[in-house]
């Protein structure tokens, strides 16, 4: 009779076979590593795989996973509210399909009521979403004339410290929308200046801040709101000599576009915070652009003119070729270079002199 040779091999009939089940030939969505399908997901696990996996992110991008979070936005449940708020938020970030979606699908009129709430965490919240909406340049329009600008504008004097920022940052995304002229309440200059007072000048938030100050610095007849804020205009100067290459632009754009305004006025204040030597500096070192502001602003700061002696002329260069190049050797090199400009300046200015003389004159 012929023997098993390996008897352990066979099952006995008292085996149990639930003691080494077999691998599940089909498991589930979660099992395999994928997102589960749109109908088998809450708002909780959108927002829990959306922030895990750019994968789940794509998957999602369907009306049958965003319409119901959008549907959730007006709900007088603050926990059903937050929970969509915090899904779409997940499902946006650093997907533009996502973006695109959450708006082609109506959520905008939703945020933008939130936007007005008392509810100063809520307001962070949906102030977070609306910022990152607005980085997809297809949406820039529809929010823009959405009435989100004024709401973000009173964010910026009543928000949380977070929420100033995303106002700023989402402010200055709108502030570029194409084909459409993007009017900003001049009622943000004071919180703009005291936000730019307490930031690093040469931190990427001041360049934002003071792009949008730029703008606003060129509304017709309302500039006064700058001198509201006590350290304005310090402000402003503090940023010329200490920003950024971008920030001191825009800085001395504000500048020059309030002596433009009304030079009577602004030429004084200007002056007494002592912006001659950030704008010699600017005028060689700063952009192109910034470099031939500084030249006009510093053109109508000497209104009226007034020659300086020679020694209060070398005291200025070397105190700023110093600040440039420290050290005699090129310090001197520096002072010499500045000299020249400032002569090539004054010549340009002579010969346009002229030029408009003899244009006058001519039959």
């Amino acid at each position: 009779m012929c023997q098993n040779p390996n008897p352990s091999s066979s099952p006995t009939p008292n085996s149990n076979p639930s003691a080494n089940p077999s691998p599940n030939p089909n498991p589930n969505p979660s099992e395999r590593g994928e997102p589960k399908k749109p109908a088998e997901v809450h708002d909780g696990e959108v927002r829990r795989l959306a922030r895990a996996s750019s994968r789940a992110r794509s998957a999602f991008a369907v009306a049958a996973v965003v319409e119901p979070l959008v549907a959730m936005l007006p709900s007088p449940d603050p926990a059903a509210r937050e929970a969509a708020l915090l899904a779409l938020l997940n499902l946006a970030v650093r997907n533009q399909r996502n973006k695109d979606t959450i708006v082609r699908i109506g959520a905008l009129p939703h945020l933008v009521n939130l936007l007005g709430s008392e509810n100063n965490s809520l307001r962070e919240l949906v102030t977070a979403a609306v910022l990152t909406l607005s980085a997809s340049p297809s949406n820039k329009p529809a929010i823009a004339t959405s009435g989100a600008i004024p709401l973000l504008a009173n964010i910026l004097r009543s928000g949380t410290i977070q929420g100033k920022v995303d106002a700023v940052t989402t402010l200055y995304n709108l502030s570029d929308c194409e084909d459409i002229s993007v009017t900003l309440p001049i009622e943000a200059v004071k919180p703009l200046l005291t936000l730019l007072k307490d930031c690093k000048k040469y931190s990427k938030f001041a360049e934002k801040a003071t792009a949008l100050l730029e703008i606003l610095s060129k509304s017709e007849g309302e500039t006064e709101l700058f001198t509201e804020f006590d350290e304005g205009i310090l402000t402003l100067v503090e940023t010329v000599e200490d920003g950024s290459l971008l920030s001191a632009e825009y800085a001395v754009g504000v500048l020059l576009s309030l002596c433009r305004n009304c030079g009577e006025k602004y030429r004084e204040l200007i002056l007494n915070e002592g912006p001659i030597p950030g704008l010699l500096l600017l005028s060689i070192e700063g952009t192109e652009k910034a470099r031939e502001r500084a030249h006009d602003l510093l053109d109508l700061l000497r209104d009226p003119p007034r020659k300086r002696t020679s020694e209060e002329l070398r005291n200025i260069v070397c105190h700023i070729a110093s600040r440039v190049d420290p050290g005699p050797t090129k310090a001197a090199a520096t002072s010499k270079r500045l000299l020249q400009d400032m002569i090539k300046r004054n010549m340009e200015l002579t010969v346009a002199r002229l030029q408009r003389g003899a244009f006058l004159r001519s039959p």
